[in-house]
């Protein structure tokens, strides 16, 4: 049941990033973003990006970048290169003050240049896409590059375990025998960045098969939340994994458990709900009849006479605090969805069963300025959040403060454009080393690992 929306909050800000003006707004009750972080309120941001000579990464003035890794190079480990498609991404602690990123790539079948092949970390030959492993120094100088997983296809986000592995996801659901492929696609892979070989290339089956974008794992009992970013209509479900052994440790995912999805009572499609700050009790969870979408994708199944919730490029997922928050990261009226939005950000309470939109994001004219299709989320050394951008025109990295203030953290640029007409890149995998002194992000294309380094709060 829908209850009355909560007074809500407007920001809207006007960046100087480089010159150019950038106008975004976003509506809702920033403070509940924020649930489980220490930190007592964000701050204004780090001054105006400063457009960079080599072309490649605006920062703020006092901020440095290290590339850390680019498509083509070769591989420390002597494996092949560093594939295409750098994604989603996460750091880990390593021993002696060291930091491990592991990486997705989302090659496809076409991809310019595939994870390599590697014994006992390959799922099927046929695919390229995988996650390689990176261990840095204190000063984030690379000490080893390596394949963690091969053979798996579009590797997208995912999420990092309470036991400090890796879920890499993939966002297809191509069968044996579609583009070449030896083996069915569409799952949840486990990685330890430390140990690849621990984990291999096992698919999580249980926790579904379909096109998969991120997980955020509750640390109380070891539900896990997944989004799904399907392409086409009817549009992805929010889902929720009960596993038989939670918390268990690495490898205690593949003893299977039980896979779930979200209704909403009343409301077929999220992108309908238009006011932050709308709460909906009495959140339903319906077991999905085939985890395994043997013969019928997830989405089109028959979830009874109530159907089933959707939403349109449901896509980052993260926890704070007691509750799950997801990211839709737009929807348009002309792909099929009930009504047009520039991002949205839900919130669920599992021990209410209740779910609140908190955050809808929009730029203050159109699609092809900055501030819109919010994607990948993660917290910022002083409390508030990152946020990558994956949509059209200038692609940033944004900072959000705990007051709702936006502030622009990173531009990327690609040195094939030019001044007048320079090349986007999308962003991806913003996280940050254990001791926030570096955040780690991806530009997708060619594929980048940047280290940032400056005057962090």
């Amino acid at each position: 049941m829908s209850v009355a929306p909560r007074p809500t909050a407007t920001r809207r800000n006007v960046l100087a990033a480089g010159g150019a003006a950038v106008s975004i707004a976003f509506t809702g009750a920033f403070t509940e973003l924020f649930a489980g972080s220490s930190a007592a309120r964000g701050h204004e941001g780090y001054g105006p990006l400063v457009p960079d000579p080599d072309g490649l990464l605006d920062l703020p003035k006092g901020f440095h970048y290290r590339v850390l890794s680019r498509e083509g190079d070769r591989l420390r480990s002597g494996e092949g290169q560093v594939p295409s498609h750098c994604d989603g991404m996460a750091a880990f602690a390593g021993r002696g003050g060291h930091v491990r990123l592991v990486r997705n790539h989302e090659n496809r079948v076409d991809a310019a240049i595939p994870v390599p092949v590697v014994e006992e970390l390959t799922y099927d030959p046929m695919g390229k896409g995988g996650c390689t492993a990176l261990e840095l120094d204190g000063h984030n100088r690379v000490l080893s590059e390596r394949v963690a997983i091969a053979g798996t296809a579009v590797n997208c986000a995912g999420g990092r375990t309470p036991w400090n592995t890796w879920l890499t996801c993939e966002e297809t659901e191509d069968r044996a025998g579609t583009n070449g492929y030896t083996k069915d696609h569409g799952y949840v892979f486990e990685v330890d960045g430390a140990d690849p070989r621990r984990t291999g290339a096992v698919p999580l089956t249980a926790m579904g098969r379909f096109q998969h974008e991120a997980v955020a794992i509750d640390p109380r009992d070891g539900t896990v939340y997944e989004t799904e970013d399907a392409f086409d209509k009817p549009f992805g479900l929010f889902y929720r994994f009960l596993p038989q052994k939670p918390l268990g440790g690495t490898g205690s995912l593949r003893a299977g458990g039980r896979l779930e999805a979200m209704r909403v009572p009343g409301v077929p499609d999220l992108s309908a709900v238009r006011e932050t700050g709308t709460v909906f009790e009495g959140v339903e969870w319906v077991p999905v009849p085939d985890p395994q979408a043997a013969e019928t994708p997830i989405r089109f199944q028959d979830f009874g006479r109530k159907g089933i919730t959707h939403g349109q490029k449901l896509e980052g997922c993260y926890w704070g605090g007691s509750c799950v928050y997801f990211v839709s990261s737009f929807a348009h009226s002309a792909e099929g969805s009930a009504a047009d939005h520039y991002g949205q950000v839900w919130r669920y309470d599992p021990h209410r069963r209740r779910l609140t939109l908190v955050i809808v994001f929009g730029p203050g004219t159109d699609l092809q300025l900055p501030g819109e299709s919010p994607d990948n989320i993660t917290l910022a050394p002083d409390g508030g959040l990152m946020v990558c951008e994956d949509g059209g025109g200038a692609q940033h990295v944004f900072g959000l403060t705990r007051r709702g203030e936006v502030y622009p953290m990173a531009r990327g640029r690609q040195n094939t454009g030019t001044p007048e007409e320079p090349e986007w890149g999308e962003f991806a995998g913003v996280t940050f080393a254990p001791d926030y002194g570096t955040m780690y992000v991806n530009v997708y294309t060619p594929g980048t690992t940047f280290a940032v380094t400056g005057p962090w709060r």
